[in-house]
Protein backbone atom coordinates (compact mmCIF):
# COMPACT_ATOMS: atom_id res chain seq x y z
CA UNK A 1 0.00 0.00 0.00
CA UNK A 2 1.18 3.41 -0.68
CA UNK A 3 2.83 4.85 2.16
CA UNK A 4 3.84 1.63 3.93
CA UNK A 5 1.59 -0.20 6.60
CA UNK A 6 0.60 2.14 9.49
CA UNK A 7 1.55 1.05 12.79
CA UNK A 8 -0.63 -0.72 15.33
CA UNK A 9 -1.10 0.55 19.24
CA UNK A 10 -1.34 -1.32 21.79
CA UNK A 11 -3.65 -0.60 24.85
CA UNK A 12 -0.36 -0.57 26.86
CA UNK A 13 1.00 2.14 24.98
CA UNK A 14 -2.06 3.91 25.72
CA UNK A 15 -2.70 3.61 29.43
CA UNK A 16 -5.20 6.29 29.86
CA UNK A 17 -7.50 5.45 26.79
CA UNK A 18 -10.63 4.56 28.59
CA UNK A 19 -10.72 7.71 29.83
CA UNK A 20 -10.13 9.80 26.74
CA UNK A 21 -12.39 7.91 24.96
CA UNK A 22 -15.50 8.34 27.61
CA UNK A 23 -14.55 12.30 27.43
CA UNK A 24 -14.63 12.17 23.50
CA UNK A 25 -17.57 9.91 23.03
CA UNK A 26 -19.51 12.31 25.87
CA UNK A 27 -18.40 15.45 24.59
CA UNK A 28 -19.52 14.35 20.61
CA UNK A 29 -23.16 12.78 22.00
CA UNK A 30 -23.97 15.68 23.45
CA UNK A 31 -22.85 17.96 20.57
CA UNK A 32 -24.73 15.67 18.32
CA UNK A 33 -27.57 15.81 20.23
CA UNK A 34 -28.11 19.70 19.84
CA UNK A 35 -27.66 19.17 16.39
CA UNK A 36 -30.45 16.55 15.74
CA UNK A 37 -32.45 18.82 17.85
CA UNK A 38 -32.14 21.65 15.20
CA UNK A 39 -32.11 19.40 12.09
CA UNK A 40 -35.72 17.66 13.39
CA UNK A 41 -36.84 21.91 14.24
CA UNK A 42 -35.99 23.64 10.94
CA UNK A 43 -37.88 20.50 9.12
CA UNK A 44 -40.53 20.64 10.88
CA UNK A 45 -40.58 24.75 11.25
CA UNK A 46 -40.40 25.20 7.40
CA UNK A 47 -43.07 22.32 6.65
CA UNK A 48 -45.11 23.93 8.99
CA UNK A 49 -44.78 27.35 8.02
CA UNK A 50 -44.60 26.84 4.49
CA UNK A 51 -46.02 23.73 3.31
CA UNK A 52 -43.93 24.48 0.06
CA UNK A 53 -41.76 21.18 -1.38
CA UNK A 54 -39.58 24.07 -2.85
CA UNK A 55 -38.72 25.42 0.44
CA UNK A 56 -37.80 21.75 1.71
CA UNK A 57 -35.84 20.98 -1.48
CA UNK A 58 -33.80 24.15 -1.02
CA UNK A 59 -33.05 23.81 2.78
CA UNK A 60 -32.07 20.25 1.35
CA UNK A 61 -29.32 21.46 -1.25
CA UNK A 62 -28.15 24.34 1.61
CA UNK A 63 -27.88 21.63 4.26
CA UNK A 64 -26.43 19.17 2.27
CA UNK A 65 -24.18 20.78 -0.65
CA UNK A 66 -21.67 22.89 1.02
CA UNK A 67 -20.04 19.75 3.58
CA UNK A 68 -19.91 17.70 0.47
CA UNK A 69 -17.73 20.75 -0.86
CA UNK A 70 -15.80 21.61 2.06
CA UNK A 71 -15.16 18.14 3.29
CA UNK A 72 -12.17 17.73 1.04
CA UNK A 73 -10.82 20.90 2.21
CA UNK A 74 -11.57 20.07 6.00
CA UNK A 75 -9.76 17.27 5.59
CA UNK A 76 -6.24 18.48 4.56
CA UNK A 77 -6.64 20.78 7.21
CA UNK A 78 -7.61 17.80 9.41
CA UNK A 79 -3.99 16.18 8.44
CA UNK A 80 -2.17 20.42 8.62
CA UNK A 81 -4.09 21.53 12.10
CA UNK A 82 -4.67 20.46 15.15
CA UNK A 83 -7.70 18.14 14.85
CA UNK A 84 -8.79 18.54 18.52
CA UNK A 85 -8.62 22.39 17.83
CA UNK A 86 -10.29 22.13 14.64
CA UNK A 87 -13.31 20.06 16.14
CA UNK A 88 -13.55 22.89 18.62
CA UNK A 89 -13.33 25.77 16.19
CA UNK A 90 -16.08 24.20 14.20
CA UNK A 91 -18.11 23.22 17.09
CA UNK A 92 -17.41 27.00 18.36
CA UNK A 93 -18.62 28.81 14.80
CA UNK A 94 -21.78 26.66 14.39
CA UNK A 95 -22.88 27.62 17.38
CA UNK A 96 -22.24 31.42 17.02
CA UNK A 97 -24.22 31.06 13.97
CA UNK A 98 -27.09 29.45 16.10
CA UNK A 99 -27.21 31.98 18.41
CA UNK A 100 -27.39 34.84 15.69
CA UNK A 101 -30.38 33.29 14.14
CA UNK A 102 -31.77 32.15 17.63
CA UNK A 103 -31.22 36.42 18.18
CA UNK A 104 -32.52 37.72 14.74
CA UNK A 105 -35.63 35.08 14.98
CA UNK A 106 -36.51 36.37 18.89
CA UNK A 107 -36.51 40.16 17.69
CA UNK A 108 -38.88 39.14 14.90
CA UNK A 109 -36.79 38.49 11.70
CA UNK A 110 -37.71 35.00 10.04
CA UNK A 111 -37.00 35.62 6.53
CA UNK A 112 -36.01 32.41 4.98
CA UNK A 113 -32.63 33.47 3.76
CA UNK A 114 -31.99 33.54 7.42
CA UNK A 115 -32.51 30.31 7.87
CA UNK A 116 -30.68 28.90 4.59
CA UNK A 117 -27.55 30.96 5.87
CA UNK A 118 -27.67 29.36 8.69
CA UNK A 119 -28.20 25.71 7.38
CA UNK A 120 -25.38 26.92 4.64
CA UNK A 121 -22.91 27.19 7.29
CA UNK A 122 -23.85 24.76 9.44
CA UNK A 123 -23.28 22.03 6.87
CA UNK A 124 -20.08 23.96 6.03
CA UNK A 125 -18.59 23.12 9.67
CA UNK A 126 -19.62 19.52 9.54
CA UNK A 127 -17.64 19.17 5.88
CA UNK A 128 -14.50 20.65 8.66
CA UNK A 129 -15.46 18.59 11.81
CA UNK A 130 -16.69 15.34 10.56
CA UNK A 131 -13.07 13.83 9.07
CA UNK A 132 -11.70 15.52 12.24
CA UNK A 133 -13.29 13.51 14.63
CA UNK A 134 -13.10 10.31 12.56
CA UNK A 135 -9.31 10.61 11.98
CA UNK A 136 -8.60 11.84 15.75
CA UNK A 137 -10.50 8.67 17.32
CA UNK A 138 -7.19 6.54 15.98
CA UNK A 139 -4.72 8.90 18.07
CA UNK A 140 -6.88 8.33 21.43
CA UNK A 141 -7.92 4.41 20.70
CA UNK A 142 -5.62 1.61 20.77
CA UNK A 143 -5.97 -0.34 17.41
CA UNK A 144 -7.21 -3.52 18.86
CA UNK A 145 -10.42 -1.73 20.63
CA UNK A 146 -11.13 0.60 16.99
CA UNK A 147 -13.74 -1.99 16.17
CA UNK A 148 -15.54 -1.58 19.48
CA UNK A 149 -15.40 2.30 19.93
CA UNK A 150 -16.26 2.42 16.54
CA UNK A 151 -19.41 0.23 17.61
CA UNK A 152 -20.37 2.05 20.66
CA UNK A 153 -20.13 5.52 18.98
CA UNK A 154 -22.74 3.81 16.80
CA UNK A 155 -24.71 2.86 19.27
CA UNK A 156 -24.96 6.47 20.85
CA UNK A 157 -25.63 7.84 17.64
CA UNK A 158 -29.10 5.36 17.17
CA UNK A 159 -29.73 6.25 20.46
CA UNK A 160 -30.03 10.13 19.60
CA UNK A 161 -31.78 9.10 16.83
CA UNK A 162 -34.24 7.96 18.33
CA UNK A 163 -34.32 10.57 21.94
CA UNK A 164 -34.01 13.62 19.55
CA UNK A 165 -37.19 13.79 17.45
CA UNK A 166 -39.43 13.22 20.91
CA UNK A 167 -36.91 16.17 22.77
CA UNK A 168 -37.30 18.56 19.87
CA UNK A 169 -41.12 18.18 19.58
CA UNK A 170 -41.40 18.85 22.95
CA UNK A 171 -39.49 21.96 23.20
CA UNK A 172 -40.92 22.93 19.56
CA UNK A 173 -44.63 22.39 20.90
CA UNK A 174 -43.77 23.99 24.36
CA UNK A 175 -41.51 27.35 23.41
CA UNK A 176 -40.25 27.90 20.36
CA UNK A 177 -37.68 26.87 17.57
CA UNK A 178 -35.59 29.81 19.36
CA UNK A 179 -35.69 27.67 22.16
CA UNK A 180 -34.41 24.65 20.47
CA UNK A 181 -31.25 26.97 19.09
CA UNK A 182 -31.12 28.04 22.23
CA UNK A 183 -30.63 24.22 23.73
CA UNK A 184 -28.14 23.70 20.92
CA UNK A 185 -25.43 26.34 22.03
CA UNK A 186 -25.74 25.26 25.40
CA UNK A 187 -25.05 21.56 24.33
CA UNK A 188 -21.85 23.21 21.84
CA UNK A 189 -20.74 24.37 24.90
CA UNK A 190 -20.47 21.47 26.72
CA UNK A 191 -18.82 20.05 23.78
CA UNK A 192 -16.12 22.24 23.63
CA UNK A 193 -15.17 22.21 27.21
CA UNK A 194 -15.40 18.26 27.23
CA UNK A 195 -13.19 18.52 24.33
CA UNK A 196 -10.60 21.03 25.59
CA UNK A 197 -9.56 18.82 28.74
CA UNK A 198 -8.79 15.82 25.87
CA UNK A 199 -5.06 15.07 25.47
CA UNK A 200 -3.99 14.21 22.02
CA UNK A 201 -0.99 12.56 21.02
CA UNK A 202 0.46 15.03 18.27
CA UNK A 203 0.95 13.35 14.62
CA UNK A 204 3.69 13.15 12.92
CA UNK A 205 4.41 14.29 9.31
CA UNK A 206 6.72 11.76 7.59
CA UNK A 207 7.30 14.52 4.74
CA UNK A 208 10.71 16.19 4.62
CA UNK A 209 10.42 20.31 5.37
CA UNK A 210 7.75 22.19 4.77
CA UNK A 211 4.74 21.11 2.63
CA UNK A 212 2.09 23.55 1.06
CA UNK A 213 -1.66 23.44 1.67
CA UNK A 214 -2.46 22.74 -2.48
CA UNK A 215 0.35 19.90 -2.05
CA UNK A 216 -1.07 18.19 0.53
CA UNK A 217 -4.22 18.75 -1.30
CA UNK A 218 -2.72 16.94 -4.31
CA UNK A 219 -1.29 14.36 -2.38
CA UNK A 220 -4.48 13.42 -0.64
CA UNK A 221 -5.65 12.86 -4.40
CA UNK A 222 -2.70 11.12 -5.35
CA UNK A 223 -3.06 8.82 -2.01
CA UNK A 224 -6.98 7.97 -2.95
CA UNK A 225 -6.16 7.46 -6.82
CA UNK A 226 -3.26 5.04 -6.08
CA UNK A 227 -4.37 3.01 -2.98
CA UNK A 228 -6.77 0.40 -4.44
CA UNK A 229 -8.37 -0.70 -1.22
CA UNK A 230 -9.85 2.76 -0.23
CA UNK A 231 -10.88 3.28 -3.52
CA UNK A 232 -12.87 0.23 -3.12
CA UNK A 233 -14.05 1.36 0.08
CA UNK A 234 -15.48 4.74 -1.43
CA UNK A 235 -17.26 2.74 -4.13
CA UNK A 236 -18.93 0.60 -2.09
CA UNK A 237 -20.35 3.75 -0.31
CA UNK A 238 -21.10 5.39 -2.92
CA UNK A 239 -23.51 2.31 -4.42
CA UNK A 240 -24.61 1.16 -1.02
CA UNK A 241 -25.90 4.93 -0.75
CA UNK A 242 -27.05 4.93 -3.86
CA UNK A 243 -28.91 2.08 -4.28
CA UNK A 244 -29.97 1.42 -0.55
CA UNK A 245 -29.98 4.50 1.63
CA UNK A 246 -31.90 6.65 -1.01
CA UNK A 247 -34.28 4.03 -2.07
CA UNK A 248 -35.23 3.64 2.01
CA UNK A 249 -36.08 7.07 2.32
CA UNK A 250 -38.99 6.30 0.15
CA UNK A 251 -40.27 3.49 2.59
CA UNK A 252 -43.05 6.22 4.37
CA UNK A 253 -44.57 6.52 0.53
CA UNK A 254 -44.32 2.91 0.79
CA UNK A 255 -46.53 2.78 4.05
CA UNK A 256 -48.90 5.54 2.80
CA UNK A 257 -49.80 4.04 -0.56
CA UNK A 258 -50.01 0.13 0.45
CA UNK A 259 -50.84 0.28 4.02
CA UNK A 260 -52.77 3.49 4.91
CA UNK A 261 -51.73 6.79 6.13
CA UNK A 262 -52.26 6.89 9.61
CA UNK A 263 -49.43 8.65 11.54
CA UNK A 264 -48.67 5.57 13.78
CA UNK A 265 -47.79 3.62 10.83
CA UNK A 266 -44.97 5.70 9.65
CA UNK A 267 -43.89 6.11 13.61
CA UNK A 268 -43.57 2.40 13.48
CA UNK A 269 -41.60 2.62 10.36
CA UNK A 270 -39.36 4.93 11.76
CA UNK A 271 -38.88 3.08 15.58
CA UNK A 272 -38.27 0.34 13.76
CA UNK A 273 -35.27 0.95 11.65
CA UNK A 274 -33.58 2.90 14.61
CA UNK A 275 -33.92 0.61 17.29
CA UNK A 276 -32.80 -1.87 14.94
CA UNK A 277 -29.35 0.61 14.40
CA UNK A 278 -29.08 0.90 18.46
CA UNK A 279 -29.25 -3.17 18.56
CA UNK A 280 -26.70 -3.66 16.20
CA UNK A 281 -24.46 -1.12 17.15
CA UNK A 282 -24.46 -2.48 20.69
CA UNK A 283 -23.89 -6.20 19.11
CA UNK A 284 -21.17 -4.93 17.04
CA UNK A 285 -19.20 -2.75 20.01
CA UNK A 286 -20.06 -6.31 22.33
CA UNK A 287 -18.63 -8.91 19.66
CA UNK A 288 -15.80 -6.88 17.85
CA UNK A 289 -15.13 -9.00 15.20
CA UNK A 290 -11.84 -8.92 13.52
CA UNK A 291 -12.49 -9.78 9.47
CA UNK A 292 -13.76 -6.66 8.40
CA UNK A 293 -13.50 -7.08 4.95
CA UNK A 294 -15.72 -10.18 5.13
CA UNK A 295 -18.07 -8.01 7.34
CA UNK A 296 -18.40 -5.17 4.86
CA UNK A 297 -18.96 -7.46 1.68
CA UNK A 298 -21.82 -9.43 4.13
CA UNK A 299 -23.84 -6.69 5.38
CA UNK A 300 -23.88 -5.61 1.74
CA UNK A 301 -25.33 -8.90 0.08
CA UNK A 302 -28.09 -8.58 3.09
CA UNK A 303 -28.86 -4.75 2.30
CA UNK A 304 -29.92 -6.42 -1.19
CA UNK A 305 -31.44 -8.89 -0.08
CA UNK A 306 -33.70 -7.18 2.30
CA UNK A 307 -33.94 -4.24 0.35
CA UNK A 308 -35.61 -7.01 -2.46
CA UNK A 309 -37.56 -8.67 0.31
CA UNK A 310 -39.04 -5.21 1.60
CA UNK A 311 -40.23 -4.80 -2.48
CA UNK A 312 -42.30 -8.13 -1.77
CA UNK A 313 -43.55 -8.26 1.25
CA UNK A 314 -47.41 -7.17 1.46
CA UNK A 315 -48.21 -7.64 5.49
CA UNK A 316 -47.24 -4.75 7.28
CA UNK A 317 -45.68 -6.26 9.75
CA UNK A 318 -43.34 -8.12 8.17
CA UNK A 319 -42.03 -4.72 6.25
CA UNK A 320 -42.15 -3.47 9.53
CA UNK A 321 -39.60 -6.36 10.32
CA UNK A 322 -37.63 -6.34 7.45
CA UNK A 323 -37.28 -2.68 8.22
CA UNK A 324 -36.07 -3.76 11.69
CA UNK A 325 -33.80 -6.29 10.08
CA UNK A 326 -32.07 -3.22 7.99
CA UNK A 327 -31.58 -1.20 10.34
CA UNK A 328 -29.71 -3.95 12.16
CA UNK A 329 -27.81 -4.89 9.59
CA UNK A 330 -26.61 -0.95 8.98
CA UNK A 331 -23.82 -1.17 11.88
CA UNK A 332 -22.62 -3.99 10.28
CA UNK A 333 -21.62 -2.25 7.44
CA UNK A 334 -20.87 1.21 8.68
CA UNK A 335 -18.63 0.20 11.73
CA UNK A 336 -16.41 -2.28 9.72
CA UNK A 337 -15.88 0.20 6.84
CA UNK A 338 -14.78 3.33 8.97
CA UNK A 339 -12.86 0.71 11.33
CA UNK A 340 -10.93 -0.74 8.39
CA UNK A 341 -10.13 2.62 6.77
CA UNK A 342 -8.47 3.62 10.26
CA UNK A 343 -6.51 1.18 10.86
CA UNK A 344 -5.29 0.74 6.79
CA UNK A 345 -4.91 4.32 6.02
CA UNK A 346 -1.63 6.40 7.71
CA UNK A 347 -2.65 8.33 10.16
CA UNK A 348 -1.17 11.65 8.48
CA UNK A 349 -3.60 10.96 5.34
CA UNK A 350 -7.05 10.05 7.25
CA UNK A 351 -7.97 13.38 7.70
CA UNK A 352 -8.04 13.49 3.42
CA UNK A 353 -9.28 9.87 3.38
CA UNK A 354 -12.52 10.63 5.83
CA UNK A 355 -12.30 14.27 3.98
CA UNK A 356 -13.41 12.15 0.53
CA UNK A 357 -15.77 10.21 2.67
CA UNK A 358 -17.87 12.59 3.55
CA UNK A 359 -18.26 13.94 0.28
CA UNK A 360 -19.26 10.54 -1.43
CA UNK A 361 -21.85 10.55 1.88
CA UNK A 362 -22.60 13.96 1.13
CA UNK A 363 -23.43 13.42 -2.43
CA UNK A 364 -24.66 10.30 -3.33
CA UNK A 365 -27.87 10.03 -1.32
CA UNK A 366 -28.70 13.41 -2.99
CA UNK A 367 -28.12 11.95 -6.44
CA UNK A 368 -30.04 8.60 -5.43
CA UNK A 369 -33.14 10.55 -4.55
CA UNK A 370 -33.01 12.93 -7.46
CA UNK A 371 -33.22 9.43 -9.79
CA UNK A 372 -35.84 6.73 -7.41
CA UNK A 373 -38.01 10.15 -5.74
CA UNK A 374 -39.29 10.67 -9.57
CA UNK A 375 -38.90 7.24 -10.61
CA UNK A 376 -41.71 6.88 -7.70
CA UNK A 377 -44.14 8.80 -9.43
CA UNK A 378 -44.09 6.58 -12.00
CA UNK A 379 -43.56 2.89 -10.79
CA UNK A 380 -44.33 1.44 -7.07
CA UNK A 381 -42.22 2.33 -4.62
CA UNK A 382 -41.48 -2.13 -3.92
CA UNK A 383 -40.50 -2.14 -7.83
CA UNK A 384 -37.71 0.16 -7.44
CA UNK A 385 -36.71 -1.44 -3.71
CA UNK A 386 -36.44 -4.83 -6.00
CA UNK A 387 -34.67 -3.14 -8.19
CA UNK A 388 -32.40 -1.62 -6.13
CA UNK A 389 -31.88 -4.79 -4.85
CA UNK A 390 -30.61 -6.53 -7.63
CA UNK A 391 -28.42 -3.63 -8.53
CA UNK A 392 -26.33 -4.25 -5.71
CA UNK A 393 -26.09 -8.04 -6.14
CA UNK A 394 -24.76 -7.17 -9.38
CA UNK A 395 -22.47 -4.54 -8.43
CA UNK A 396 -20.95 -6.69 -5.53
CA UNK A 397 -20.83 -9.38 -8.36
CA UNK A 398 -18.50 -7.04 -10.20
CA UNK A 399 -16.27 -5.62 -7.41
CA UNK A 400 -15.60 -9.41 -6.53
CA UNK A 401 -14.81 -10.80 -10.35
CA UNK A 402 -12.68 -7.47 -11.27
CA UNK A 403 -8.87 -8.58 -10.61
CA UNK A 404 -8.49 -4.39 -8.91
CA UNK A 405 -11.17 -5.70 -6.69
CA UNK A 406 -9.58 -8.62 -5.77
CA UNK A 407 -6.02 -7.26 -5.69
CA UNK A 408 -7.56 -4.51 -3.29
CA UNK A 409 -9.28 -7.42 -0.89
CA UNK A 410 -6.41 -9.30 -1.36
CA UNK A 411 -3.93 -6.23 0.14
CA UNK A 412 -6.80 -4.84 3.12
CA UNK A 413 -7.08 -9.03 4.18
CA UNK A 414 -3.26 -8.50 5.04
CA UNK A 415 -3.02 -5.56 7.19
CA UNK A 416 -6.62 -5.60 8.81
CA UNK A 417 -8.55 -8.49 11.14
CA UNK A 418 -6.48 -10.96 12.58
CA UNK A 419 -3.11 -9.65 11.22
CA UNK A 420 -4.43 -5.98 13.24
CA UNK A 421 -4.77 -7.31 16.34
CA UNK A 422 -2.09 -9.36 16.23
CA UNK A 423 0.10 -6.33 15.33
CA UNK A 424 -1.00 -4.44 17.99
CA UNK A 425 0.43 -6.70 20.46
CA UNK A 426 4.16 -6.68 18.93
CA UNK A 427 6.14 -4.42 20.26
CA UNK A 428 5.83 -1.06 19.21
CA UNK A 429 9.41 -0.48 17.76
CA UNK A 430 8.67 -3.26 15.52
CA UNK A 431 5.94 -2.40 13.89
CA UNK A 432 7.69 0.72 13.27
CA UNK A 433 10.27 -0.78 11.55
CA UNK A 434 8.06 -2.87 9.35
CA UNK A 435 5.65 0.20 8.70
CA UNK A 436 9.23 2.24 7.97
CA UNK A 437 10.22 -0.56 5.48
CA UNK A 438 7.09 -0.71 3.39
CA UNK A 439 5.26 -3.61 2.24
Amino acid sequence: MPGGEPPAVASADRPTWRRDVTIFLSGQTVSLFGSMLVQYAVLWHLTLVTQSGAVLAISSVVGFLPQAVVSIFGGVWADRLDRKKLIMGADAVIAATTLALALLMASGMDDLWLIYVALAIRSAGAGIQTPAVAALLPQIVPTDKLMRVNGINGSIQSAMMLLAPAVAAALYASFSIVAVFFVDVVTAVVGIGLLSVLTVPRIVRSAEGPVGYFDDLVGGLRYVASHGFVRWVLGLYAVVFLLIVAPSYLTPLMVVRTFGDEVWKLTVNELAFSIGMLLGGILIAAWSPKNRVSLLLGSTVVFGAQSVAMGFSTNMWVFFALMFSLGLAVPYFATPSMTVLQETVEPEMQGRVFGFVGIVMAVSMPIGMAVFGPLADTFTVQSLLVAAGLALFVVVGLALALPSGRRALASARTSTGDGAAAAAERPTSDVGAEAAGGR
